[in-house]
């Protein structure tokens, strides 16, 4: 028995795929529990380690980072989203004058390091005289760097899509614009769905690059609350409370993804299934005939 891309296993591949598995989790639940031995043997369970976290201030600083943190994100993601709509449409113009120089706007865009971005932005511009707060440049690199990145997913996405809908659009008179406003666009960001919000979880993570040009989020605040040398220095605890953040906020939004992509598909703009033309009252085209020549064979 075998399936379209792959044989399907038999007995002996079945158990040696278990085996693998088995083995597979074993190994990572070692290298897990090797992990935290080492860190119970060097004092990071100690009292004296996390006894800094007993501080009302300890957590208030920790919610300003991670507000700091989710106020750089929530801007970029949004420049993000609305940067690339423009250079997704510009990259699929009919133009050649407008296609080509956004093709290499975007390429080179997505060629920079988001760090380089950053630095350039917040240490090279007061060469010339503009001084940038840190917080505008993490914005404005996550913001570049994401936007470009999303300009060809939305792309792919569209050009991903069966010819016959652009057709079918042009076919009841609407215009480029409004085939890509109504028919290709959100057909293109459905189906892309976990793409985007896989690269917004990327602009999150990539916020914590804003420590290196002294914009205090989280990841600042961690190392400032670990380098207390007074309480130990605690940075492996403190990394672990603020690594423990970044998780659920990433999963919050990956939760908040899925609603979306489950309230998509139950949207009214997706239209009722179509019935099959060739049914009628439950029956088809064949029995109708069947029965109608049976009525005309009657009345003969």
């Amino acid at each position: 028995m075998s399936s379209v891309l792959f044989d399907v296993p038999g007995p002996r591949a079945i158990v040696r795929n278990r085996l693998i598995g088995a083995v597979t989790v074993l190994v990572v639940l070692a290298v897990l529990g090797w992990v935290v031995w080492r860190l119970y043997a060097t004092g990071q369970f100690s009292a004296e380690k996390w006894n800094i976290f007993t501080f009302s201030a300890v957590w208030v600083r920790f919610g300003e980072g991670l507000l700091a943190t989710l106020a750089a994100f929530a801007a970029a993601g949004v420049g993000s989203i609305v940067l690339g709509f423009v250079l997704g449409i510009g990259r699929l113009s009919e133009h050649a004058w407008v296609r080509e120089p956004v093709r290499w706007i975007i390429e080179v865009l997505r060629a920079v390091p988001v760090l380089i971005l950053m630095m350039l932005l917040y240490y090279g511009l007061p060469v010339i005289g503009v001084k940038m707060p840190p917080y505008w440049a993490v914005v404005i690199a996550l913001i570049v760097y994401n936007g470009s990145v999303l300009a060809e997913v939305l792309r792919a996405g569209i050009e991903s899509l069966p010819r016959g809908q652009q057709e079918a659009g042009y076919a009841i008179g609407l215009r480029k614009t409004g085939v890509m406003y109504f028919i290709l666009i959100p057909q293109a960001v459905r189906a892309m769905m976990p793409v985007i919000i896989a690269q917004l979880v990327v602009a999150l993570k990539d916020t914590a690059l804003g420590f290196i040009i002294t914009y205090q989020e989280l990841l600042y605040v961690i190392n400032q609350i670990g380098n207390q040398a007074p309480y130990g220095s605690p940075l492996i605890p403190a990394a672990i409370v603020g690594g423990s953040m970044y998780v659920a906020v990433c999963l919050l939004l990956s939760y908040i993804a899925y609603r979306l992509q489950r309230r998509a598909k139950r949207s009214p703009k997706a239209g009722p299934a179509v019935p099959d033309p060739r049914q009628h009252g439950g029956e088809t085209n064949t029995s109708l005939i069947v029965l109608q020549g049976d009525g005309s064979e009657a009345q003969r």
